[in-house]
């Protein structure tokens, strides 16, 4: 399966808004978002939000952080590693527990991180 089959699965399954994997310096490497939505601009910031969140874990002396996750009142944003090269980020719905995602988010990772090895 393709990486771009495997997004789309992944927001099929997850009924996700939006889902995408970002290398780390914002490349799109496979989206699947609304028309509306500029990929580079989206893409661009994922990794200046999680690439924030390494910086002030580093300044904090902690381990650098696995997922970022914004909420808000009509959406919540993960963005979550992928290797060390690129991560996965998934707009949902507000309703959707976090928790339920460990296991989809666990599997898409190793086959992504397989697919971009």
């Amino acid at each position: 399966m393709s990486l771009v089959q495997m997004v789309k699965a992944l927001r099929d399954v997850t009924k996700a808004e939006a889902a995408a994997v970002i290398s780390r310096d914002g490349g799109v490497l496979a989206a699947e978002l609304p028309p509306s939505v500029s990929q580079e601009t989206f893409s661009i910031m994922c990794a200046a939000i999680l690439g924030a969140g390494l910086t002030a874990s580093t300044e904090l002396r902690h381990k650098p952080p696995r997922r970022v996750v914004l909420d808000s009142e009509d959406s919540t944003i993960v963005i979550q590693e992928i290797g060390r090269r690129a991560m996965v980020v998934l707009v949902l719905p507000p309703d959707v527990p976090l928790d339920r995602l460990e296991g989809v988010l666990r599997r898409f990772s190793e086959s992504a991180g397989a697919a971009l090895s």
